[in-house]
């Protein structure tokens, strides 16, 4: 397949912006808010696939909410020290019973 010499250049990444590194890159309000596993609470659910786990925020990504912690639902395997992409940050989990 013959390609062009504009594709070519696209493709060698001339005509992209240089990547700044994300202390420099804007802030995106919709941007995922990074959180460390401080402890995990139990399993919950119908048949136990879902983690119970208190996170708390992380400065690099979040200055406004470094510190903060909340309880958080996780699907999937999980243990404390791993770190999640949360999109969402107001809502809390209801505590297991």
């Amino acid at each position: 397949f013959g390609s062009s010499p504009a594709l070519e250049s696209k493709r060698a990444g001339h005509s992209r912006s240089p990547r700044l590194p994300l202390s420099f890159a804007k802030m995106d309000s919709n941007a995922p808010k990074l959180a460390k596993v401080e402890k995990v609470l139990g399993r919950t659910g119908s048949r136990g696939g879902v983690i119970q786990v208190r996170v708390q925020f992380m400065y690099e990504t979040s200055p406004e909410l470094a510190g903060r912690s909340l309880i958080r639902n996780v699907k999937g395997p999980i243990r404390e020290g791993d770190i999640l992409a949360l999109l969402e940050t107001e809502r809390e989990a209801r505590r297991l019973r």
